[in-house]
């Protein structure tokens, strides 16, 4: 029986390393040695506090994590990758009694090929920001304008701003945080205080506060959109007479699909889309207790990377 060390949260604000076993692999499928996994500040701290709404298949104990990067080490006979082929993996589902909703933060794990998404070895650690950014390209995409206003210069706001310079656009970006003002390329990043304009066509929130929206809706030029393209804990509810005034077009961005995903590695892998300076933090994955807590509180840590190559 093929086991590996995983990180579970177990309730939570409790977590724990544990050694699991693992589902044996069909001929679709493949093991992967991960190299790399990272933390979402935004998912997995609503998993960490016990905050998610609930859908299918959620509950705990599980293991967190969709955004690693690994070796296929074994392939099924229907797999069609070959052994030592590096792959993104947008999480797993492998651990018998533990949930894998998520299911990155492993090891080793076993996933249909058809998940996995072969990368470029060079990308490295950085190809863990890959669900991200097409995360953000999704959400881009389905408008019909291109963001002028992002809400969050945290890694998915800045994976936006990217992409909106990639595809044509100019955006200007608010943070609140002085720690998070930095590290803009060419757009610009003000506080809302700053910014006088009232005549956004597209505001995209990546900030995933429902508190904002009044504040979004004046903002916007007549029959602007507000792209929701964070993840909402609270029910979002907004003031109707300024909405009205407006014309206020509400949309709700759906996670990423799989050409998306398939975009953005072109895009990273020929240089379209830099993926530089957006890791701030790599902790061995032995530490990962410290890691978390660091990923969840720390307003200097952008984006905190599980290393698991030397894992106990």
């Amino acid at each position: 029986m093929v086991t590996t060390r995983a990180v579970v949260f177990d309730q939570p604000r409790q977590l724990s390393l544990r050694e699991l076993s693992l589902a044996s692999p069909d001929a679709g499928d493949v093991v992967v040695d991960i190299d790399w996994s990272s933390i979402s500040a935004g998912t997995e701290r609503l998993l960490w506090e016990g905050r998610m709404p609930a859908f299918p298949g959620l509950g705990y104990p599980l293991v967190p994590g969709y955004e690693s990067v690994g070796t296929v080490t074994h392939a099924g006979d229907a797999a069609g990758l070959a052994v030592g082929t590096t792959v993104f993996v947008p999480g797993a589902n492998c651990y018998g009694e533990i949930r894998g909703l998520f299911g990155g933060a492993a090891r080793r794990l076993v996933a249909p090929a058809h998940r996995l998404i072969p990368i470029d070895a060079s990308l490295g650690e950085r190809a863990t920001l890959l669900a991200l950014g097409a995360t953000a390209l999704h959400a881009i995409r389905g408008g019909t304008a291109l963001p002028e206003l992002i809400i969050g210069h945290g890694v998915f706001g800045r994976l936006a701003a990217r992409l909106t310079r990639a595809l044509g656009g100019t955006p200007t970006v608010w943070e609140q945080s002085t720690a998070r003002m930095g590290g803009a390329t060419d757009y610009a990043v003000c506080t809302s205080a700053d910014d006088s304009r009232r005549d956004y066509r597209c505001v995209f929130d990546a900030s995933g506060d429902a508190a904002l929206l009044d504040t979004l809706v004046m903002r916007l030029a007549k029959g602007g959109e507000i792209v929701l393209a964070g993840f909402y804990a609270t029910p979002i509810t907004f003031a109707f007479p300024p909405a009205f005034m407006k014309e206020a077009r509400l949309r709700v961005a759906a996670e990423w699909s799989p050409a998306d995903l398939a975009d953005v590695v072109e895009m990273a892998q020929r240089g379209t889309l830099s993926l530089d300076g957006l890791i701030t933090d790599c902790s061995p994955a032995d530490r990962a207790t410290d890691a978390y807590r660091a990923a969840f509180d720390d307003p200097s840590c952008l984006k905190m990377v599980l290393d698991w190559r030397h894992a106990s």
